[in-house]
C-alpha cells in the first residue's frame, strides 16, 4: 500500500552516518522495486545483509501442471486435501500461469526458518485461524478474513497461534489497489470500497541482535535456495518508506450496489499484472422493483474466472461448500445453476463470502487439483432427469 510509514529509529537524513551506541555504523539498505523508479523503503540493520555464511539449493518449486484435454468448468474441493507441512512447504498449488499461482495451505508444522519470495508479491487470505506474520518490517497479527499483502523480497515467517487455513496467491509482479480507486498521488478516492484507515501496517518492530545459525530460504525462478547467516535476519533498528507488508480485512471491504445487478469489477480489491483479486461480501441486493439479483449468464471472453468460497449462502450455486474452488475458463458461458435465477427474485440480501481471481491469460490445472475435482460439475447446469 503506497503511503509513507516509519517504524523504529532512523537518522534525520538518508544516506548519512548513523551510529550505534558503541560507535559502529548501522548498515543502511535501500529496498525498492523497478530499478529505483518504483516504491521503496530504507532499512537500518545491525549487520550487513550481504554477510552470508553459506548457500545451497533447497528444492525445485515448480507446480506439476497437467495437459487439459477438455474445455470445461471445474470444481475442486480443497477441504479434501490433506493438511501438512509448514506455512511455506505446505502450500498446495492448484492453478497457475506465467503471471500468478493460486493454492491453499493448511500447515501442521512450525517454520524453523525464514522465507523470502524474490519472484513477486504474495497475498495470503486467512480463511481460518489466527497468529502473526513476522517480517523484517515488523509484526502483523492476523485473523480470519485478513488479506496479508507481502511485497517481493520481504523476509518473513508465519507463526500461527491457532490452526490456520490460507488461500495463497503468488504473483510474478506487484499487487496493488486498483488504479481507478486512486488519484494521481496514490491516495484512495472517495468511491473506493476501502480507504487507508482500513489498512493495518506492522504493529511492532522487534530488533533481534542474537547470534547463531539462521536460515533464510529464497524463492527464485521456480526454485528455493537456502542462505545461512550468523545473525538473526530481523536485526532492523528502524525503517521508513512506502514498501512494506500490510493487512486488509475482507470484512472492511464496503460493497458497491445498485438498482440493477452490478458486474464483477465492483468487487475488485487488488490488481496484479494480467489478473485481479475481488471480494464478494455480505451485501444488500439490487433495489429496482423488477431486478434479478442473481448474476446473468455471461461468457468469459479473454478471462479465466476462479472463485474461492469462504462461507455463507452462495446464491448462484448448488453443490458448493466452504473451501470449494470453481474454475470457469474463457471461451464458454457460465452463470447461475438451474432455479437460482428465479429463487433470487424478491430477495433482499446475501450473506456469501468469497474471493475471486480473474486472469487475462489461461490458467493451467495441477495434478493436486485434479485429485480433489468434482467430476460432475460441468453437468450441474443440466435440468434434472425425469
Amino acid at each position: 500500500m503506497s503511503f509513507y510509514h516509519c517504524m523504529g529509529e532512523v537518522p534525520k537524513k538518508r544516506h548519512t552516518t548513523y551510529y550505534k551506541p558503541n560507535g559502529e555504523l548501522y548498515r543502511e539498505q535501500v529496498m525498492g522495486t523497478k530499478g529505483f523508479s518504483g516504491i521503496q523503503s530504507i532499512l537500518y540493520h545491525h549487520n550487513p545483509p550481504t554477510q552470508v555464511r553459506s548457500t545451497s539449493k533447497f528444492a525445485d518449486w515448480k507446480p506439476e501442471f497437467v495437459p487439459q484435454h477438455e474445455l470445461k468448468h471445474q470444481h475442486f474441493k480443497t477441504f479434501d486435501l490433506r493438511p501438512g507441512g509448514d506455512p511455506i512447504t505446505g502450500r498446495c498449488y492448484l492453478l497457475g500461469n506465467d503471471d500468478v499461482l493460486m493454492g491453499v495451505c493448511v500447515p501442521t508444522e512450525p517454520m524453523n526458518y525464514f522465507y523470502r519470495n524474490a519472484e513477486g508479491d504474495e497475498v495470503l487470505f486467512v480463511h481460518e485461524g489466527e497468529g502473526e506474520l513476522q517480517t523484517i518490517f515488523g509484526t502483523l497479527p492476523y485473523w480470519p478474513g485478513d488479506y496479508l499483502v507481502i511485497p517481493i523480497g520481504t523476509t518473513y515467517r508465519i507463526v500461527p497461534s491457532a490452526p490456520s487455513r490460507f488461500l495463497v496467491i503468488e504473483s510474478q509482479n506487484e499487487i496493488v489497489p486498483p488504479k481507478r480507486y486512486r488519484n494521481e498521488h496514490g491516495q484512495l478516492l472517495e468511491h473506493s470500497p476501502y480507504c487507508e484507515r482500513d489498512i493495518r501496517v506492522p504493529e511492532r518492530l522487534e530488533t533481534h541482535v542474537e547470534s547463531g545459525e539462521f536460515e533464510v530460504r529464497v524463492k527464485k525462478q521456480s526454485a528455493v535456495y537456502s542462505y545461512f547467516f550468523d545473525f538473526h535476519p530481523f536485526d532492523v533498528v528502524g525503517w521508513d518508506g512506502f514498501l512494506y507488508p500490510y493487512a486488509l480485512s475482507i470484512h472492511d471491504f464496503e460493497p458497491i450496489t445498485g438498482r440493477i445487478h452490478q458486474p464483477p469489477p465492483v468487487h475488485q480489491t487488488f490488481a496484479g499484472q494480467n489478473f485481479v483479486i475481488c471480494s464478494f461480501v455480505p451485501r444488500l441486493y439490487d433495489y429496482h422493483p423488477q431486478s434479478i439479483p442473481a448474476p446473468y449468464f455471461h461468457s468469459n471472453v479473454e478471462s479465466d474466472e476462479v472463485l474461492y468460497y469462504v462461507k455463507g449462502n452462495f446464491m448462484s450455486r448448488k453443490g458448493i461448500f466452504e473451501g470449494s474452488i470453481t474454475l470457469h475458463p474463457m471461451g464458454i458461458p457460465h452463470g447461475p445453476h438451474p432455479g437460482k435465477i428465479e429463487g433470487s427474485i424478491g430477495k433482499k440480501e446475501t450473506t456469501e463470502l468469497a474471493v475471486m481471481l480473474d486472469t487475462f491469460h489461461p490458467l493451467q490445472v495441477t495434478r493436486q487439483a485434479l485429485s480433489v475435482e468434482d467430476g460432475g460439475y460441468m453437468a450441474s447446469w443440466l435440468p434434472p432427469r425425469e
